[in-house]
């Protein structure tokens, strides 16, 4: 017999509240058509290693093991592969140096599109302690990362995750 209470707790279970590591891109079918351009590889452990080097203090001193745990708590509503999709929260992929609330394809709430600053491992940090006293009127209803150090590391995550490159010294 059907029970649909059994069925939607075994689904929930199974997919990890959400939280569950992005699953793999399923194949495209066979056709002539020439495939897309591939999205760049991901940074090995070495080379992450190498990146977070170069990242300015704090960021630089971060833990990276520690900074994919939390971020884990952001996985529900956000990606951060170069060509992810736009969730319940937009793609994370190239956000360091972008304009707050103008990623395209993502309907971003006013008080964000109307914020005006770039988004900077700074900005990030005041954000993420607290989105909702950071900027009055957002739509994001994440409560925030009370951790100092939580929000360094998933900051230094993000960065060596998500593309980013630190503008060359004068």
């Amino acid at each position: 017999m059907y029970r649909p209470a059994l069925f939607a707790f075994v689904t929930f279970a199974l997919t990890g509240c959400g939280q569950a590591e992005e699953p793999a891109q399923k194949a495209a079918p066979a056709s002539d058509a020439p495939a897309p351009a591939a999205a760049t590889p991901a940074p090995n452990a070495a080379e992450k290693t190498a990146i977070l080097a170069t990242l300015p203090a704090p960021w630089n001193a971060g833990d990276l093991d520690n900074g994919r745990r939390v971020f884990a708590r952001c996985r529900s509503c956000h990606t951060i592969t170069e060509g992810g999709p736009n969730m319940t929260g937009p793609n994370l992929y190239g956000i360091f140096g972008q304009q707050a609330g103008a990623r395209p394809g993502f309907n971003y709430s006013t008080a964000l599109k109307e914020a005006g600053f770039i988004w900077d491992g700074d900005q990030l940090g005041r954000w993420l302690e607290n989105p909702r006293t950071f900027l009055k009127g957002t739509k994001m209803s994440f409560a925030g990362i009370p951790d100092a150090t939580d929000r360094r590391d998933v900051i230094a995550f993000l960065k060596v995750e998500t593309g980013y490159a630190p503008s060359p010294q004068p």
